[in-house]
C-alpha cells in the first residue's frame, strides 16, 4: 500500500479510538456509577477530568515531537491511552475512575496534534488533500456514533468492554506506526517555554472545562462563569507572556499567514456551529421524540455515513475550484443542511431524515478537510510543530463552544416556553442559531487570495518533494 495510504490509516485509527472514547462514555455513565458506587453526577467528573487533561497537555504536544520524534511519541500516546484504559475498566471507585481518565487524556492531548504532524512531514503536498480526508473521517464519526455504540455495549455485554476495545486497536496502532511511520525530528532542540505552557495550558482548560458544561446543569453557573473568566485571564497573560519569548509554547505569529489565519479563525467560527450537532440532535431524537438511544443512533449515523462518502471526492473537488471557492460555498450549504433540522418533527420518516443527514455530512466532510489541510499551505517544514499545537488548541476550543452555544440556546428556549422538561419545540430555535453562527465564517474565508492552497489542490506548480513512495 502507498505511504499516502497508509500513514493516514494508522492516524486515522487511533484518532477514532481517541474521538469515540470520548463520545462512548456519556450513555455509559448511569451504569459505570451504580458499579463503582457512586451517583451518575458526580461520576461527571470523569468527562471533565479528560477535557481538562486533554487542554492542559496539548500545548506541549509540538515540542515534544520535536524533541523526541513524532513516531516515538505517537507510539508512546497511544500507549499512554491503553493504560488509561485499562485503569478505566478495573475501577472501583470514583477517584480510581478519574485518575484513569485524566491519564487517558495526556495520552489523547500527544495522540492528536502529533498524529497530524506526522502526516505533514511524511506526505507530500500534493497527496495532503487525500490524507487528511482520511484523518478528519474518524473527527465526524467518533462523536455520531460513540453514545449508539455506548449504549448497546453496556446494554448487551458489560460497559468495561467500552474501555478494553482499545487495547487490540492501540496494539496494532503500535506495531503499524513501528514499522510505517518515520521517527522524523528537529534538526535544532529549542528550549521548552514552561510559563507559557502553564499560562495556556490553565487557560486553556479554564474556558474548555467552563464551556463545556455551560448549560449542563452540573455546576453552579458562579463556577462556569468563575472558570471562564479565570480561563480568559491566563489567555491574556499568555499573550503578554508571549511577545516576551523567542521560543513560546504556542506560536502566535502564525496568524500573520493568510491562509493558517482564515482556516484557524473560521474554522473555529464554523466548528461552534457544527460541532453543537453530535450534542443538539441525539438529545433531539431522544428527549423529544422519544425515540431510544439505539434508534436514536441509526438515524444520526447518516451524518457519519455522508462524512465517510465524500473522503474520495474531495481532492477533485478542491483542484477543480479551489480552497476558497469551496469553503465560501460550502459554508452555506453546510449551515442550510444544519438549520434544516429544525424542520425534523415526531412525524418526520426517518428516511427523509437519514437522507438530509447524509448529505449534510457530505458537506460537513469537505469542508473540515478544507480546512484542516489548508492551515498547512504556508508553513514551513520547521514549523509544522507549532502549527499543529495551535491547530488543535482552537479545535478543542471550538467544540467546547460548540456544545456550550448548542445547550445555553436549548435551555434558553426552554424558559421562553415556561417548560421544566425539555420538549420538540425546545430544539428548533437552536439548531437556527447554531447554524448562523456557522455562516459567519464565510466572512473570514472571503480574505482569501484566489489561489490560496492552489499548491495543495494541484491547481499550482508541481512542488519540490517527490510522490510518496510505495511500501
Amino acid at each position: 500500500m502507498r505511504r499516502d495510504r497508509i500513514v493516514p490509516l494508522i492516524i486515522a485509527v487511533a484518532l477514532f479510538m481517541e474521538n469515540m472514547d470520548s463520545t462512548v462514555i456519556a450513555t455509559s455513565l448511569p451504569a459505570i456509577a451504580a458499579d463503582i458506587g457512586t451517583n451518575p453526577l458526580a461520576l461527571k467528573l470523569a468527562v471533565t477530568s479528560y477535557l481538562l487533561s486533554l487542554a492542559v497537555f496539548i500545548p506541549a504536544s509540538g515540542w515534544t515531537a520535536d524533541r523526541f520524534g513524532a513516531s516515538t511519541v505517537f507510539r508512546a500516546a497511544i500507549a499512554v491511552f491503553m493504560l488509561g484504559s485499562i485503569g478505566c475498566a478495573l475501577s472501583s471507585s470514583l477517584t480510581d475512575f478519574v485518575i484513569a481518565r485524566i491519564l487517558q487524556g495526556m495520552g489523547g492531548a500527544m495522540m492528536m496534534p502529533v498524529g497530524r504532524i506526522v502526516l505533514v512531514r511524511t506526505i507530500s503536498k500534493r497527496e495532503l488533500v487525500g490524507a487528511m480526508a482520511w484523518v478528519t473521517t474518524p473527527a465526524l464519526i467518533g462523536p455520531v456514533i460513540g453514545p449508539p455504540v455506548g449504549g448497546f455495549i453496556t446494554t448487551y455485554f458489560s460497559w468495561h468492554w467500552i474501555f478494553l476495545i482499545n487495547i487490540p486497536i492501540g496494539i496494532a496502532g503500535i506495531i503499524l506506526a513501528s514499522r510505517y511511520i518515520e521517527n522524523i525530528r528537529a534538526e535544532t532542540h529549542e528550549r521548552f517555554d514552561v510559563v507559557g505552557m502553564i499560562y495556556a495550558g490553565l487557560g486553556i482548560a479554564g474556558l474548555a472545562f467552563g464551556l463545556s458544561v455551560a448549560g449542563l446543569n452540573f455546576l453552579p453557573w458562579s463556577i462556569v462563569i468563575g472558570l471562564v473568566v479565570g480561563g480568559t485571564i491566563f489567555i491574556a497573560a499568555y499573550l503578554v507572556h508571549a511577545k516576551r519569548t523567542p521560543v513560546p509554547a504556542l506560536d502566535l505569529t502564525l496568524f500573520r499567514l493568510p491562509t493558517f489565519f482564515a482556516s484557524v479563525v473560521g474554522g473555529f467560527v464554523f466548528r461552534i456551529g457544527i460541532g453543537a450537532l453530535p450534542f443538539l440532535l441525539p438529545l433531539m431524537l431522544q428527549l423529544g421524540f422519544g425515540l431510544s438511544p439505539f434508534h436514536s443512533g441509526l438515524i444520526t449515523f447518516a451524518a457519519a455515513a455522508g462524512a465517510m462518502g465524500m473522503k474520495a471526492a474531495t481532492a477533485g473537488l478542491l483542484r477543480r475550484f479551489g480552497f476558497r471557492n469551496i469553503l465560501l460555498v460550502n459554508t452555506f450549504i453546510g449551515a442550510g443542511f444544519l438549520a434544516v433540522c429544525a424542520l425534523f418533527t415526531e412525524v418526520t420518516p426517518p428516511a427523509i431524515m437519514i437522507a438530509l443527514l447524509f448529505v449534510g455530512g457530505f458537506s460537513r466532510s469537505l469542508q473540515f478537510t478544507s480546512i484542516n489541510t489548508l492551515a498547512y499551505a504556508e508553513i514551513e517544514p520547521s514549523r509544522v510543530s507549532r502549527a499543529t499545537s495551535l491547530v488543535s488548541v482552537a479545535q478543542q476550543l471550538a467544540m467546547s463552544s460548540g456544545v456550550a452555544v448548542g445547550a445555553l440556546a436549548v435551555d434558553l428556549t426552554a424558559a421562553w416556553h415556561g417548560h421544566t422538561q425539555l420538549t420538540a419545540a425546545d430544539f428548533p430555535a437552536a439548531f437556527v442559531i447554531v447554524a448562523g453562527i456557522s455562516v459567519w465564517s464565510v466572512l473570514f474565508f472571503m480574505r482569501l487570495p484566489p489561489d490560496a492552497g492552489a499548491e495543495l489542490s494541484g491547481r499550482g506548480p508541481v512542488p519540490a518533494q517527490t510522490p510518496a513512495d510505495k511500501i
